[in-house]
């Protein structure tokens, strides 16, 4: 089998176990191939609108289904190709071409099986959510603030290439200008599959501004990106453990803001998590948007502990999504940019800091599935 250019080691493991057909693997698709026909046929009689939601839930599992069974099929026709170029082999005027075809077979071969592990993978079930973006201050005082402000235009500017919405919820502005902290709302579908692992600690090293000496200072903020809760009732929230205080709203918004409590701060008690939200125009939209970030906060953590049981486990270098972790460092004097947890780094600092992160956002998404696939290869093995 040709080995694909490129391709992560691990990756060849799983390539050998599609390519001799692991009898649990092919179990799998020849199970999913049999579940898109069982859902054409359900959604082909005339009884399949007469309940929407299983209607749509139907849609969705076959709009989930198709590719793979599409790669499966495809997978089994090269296969097929092969056979018969193996056979026209042992014809002497043949061989050559089908020598040839031979060896074209393989290499589309192992293309396929690489593209079928990968859809393969588990699906994270937030990944098509829009997020909640978090950008905190840390170390640094007033540069740390002016930091985050970067790094909030940073996300924006990200999102507007998408064609994102961005809705900003709460803001504290800092004392020379950024933010010392800044809530807002990412809406786009699959916002989070790419978004996901921005959370962290992100570290600048630059002369700042007031900075009389030219002396290069140290400062850090914090991210973090949660997914955004359809729902609210999808987290369990009891009433009494909830503190809900109304004060009055600070900063612009018109001359009504400062004449009504209409600012909504809530403390969920068990937890310790306080969101406020002052933005909105009235008390009524200021709280339900304050439940919808402290939802998003709750299952968040959830998550956070889930991810961090498994990296423990596969000693994940992107997956843990711990605050705490130094993620990223953005040297403004040298014009570079590291990623410290896949040992990349840029050097195109204005590019970045003016939106474009994708090469960022798709390493660290090519190594996850990397990890994944480390992950189902050992599982294969054993």
């Amino acid at each position: 089998m040709a080995m694909v250019h490129g391709m992560h080691p691990t990756w060849l493991l799983l390539l050998r176990e599609i390519n001799e057909m692991n009898p649990s693997i092919t179990a799998k698709l020849a199970q999913l191939s049999e579940r898109l026909l069982e859902i054409n046929q359900l959604l082909s009689t005339e009884e399949a609108t007469k309940d929407m939601d299983t209607f749509r839930k139907l849609n969705r599992e076959r709009a989930e289904l198709e590719p793979v069974v599409e790669l499966y099929h495809a997978y089994q026709t090269a296969q097929a190709d092969i056979g018969a170029a193996q056979e026209m082999a042992s014809d002497p005027e043949m061989k050559t071409f089908a020598e040839a075809e031979i060896k074209q077979g393989q290499e589309r071969l192992a293309q396929l099986a690489s593209e079928l592990q990968v859809q393969l993978l588990p699906k994270d079930p937030n990944d098509e959510r829009s997020v909640f973006l978090e950008v905190r201050a840390g170390t640094g005082g007033d540069e740390a603030a002016l930091f985050a402000g970067d790094l909030f235009r940073m996300y924006s500017r990200y999102a507007e290439r998408k064609r994102w919405q961005v809705e900003v919820i709460s803001e504290s502005p800092g004392e020379m200008g950024g933010y010392k902290e800044i809530i807002a709302r990412i809406v786009g579908q699959g916002a989070y599959s790419v978004l996901k692992f921005e959370s962290g600690a992100h570290r600048v090293q630059r002369v700042p501004a007031t900075e009389t000496q030219g002396r290069v200072h140290t400062s850090a903020c914090t991210v973090a990106i949660m997914p955004e809760v359809a729902e609210v009732d999808e987290v369990v929230l009891n009433t009494a453990d909830l503190r809900i205080d109304t004060f009055r709203a600070s900063g612009a918004g018109g001359q009504h803001i400062n004449k009504t409590d209409s600012a909504v701060r809530i403390t969920h008690l068990p937890t310790g998590v306080v969101v406020e939200c002052q933005d909105g125009r009235s008390q009524h939209q200021n709280k339900a948007q304050a439940m919808r970030v402290l939802a998003a906060r709750i299952m968040d953590t959830q998550v956070r502990e889930q991810n961090a049981k498994i990296a423990a486990t596969r000693k994940s270098l992107v997956g843990s999504g711990d605050r705490s972790e130094r993620i990223r460092t953005y040297n403004f004097p040298q014009g570079r940019v590291t990623d410290h947890r896949i040992n990349l780094t840029l050097y195109k600092m204005d590019a970045i800091m003016d939106g474009d992160i994708g090469e960022l956002t798709g390493a660290l998404m090519a190594e996850y599935q990397a990890e994944q696939l480390a992950a189902m290869a050992e599982d294969v093995l054993n």
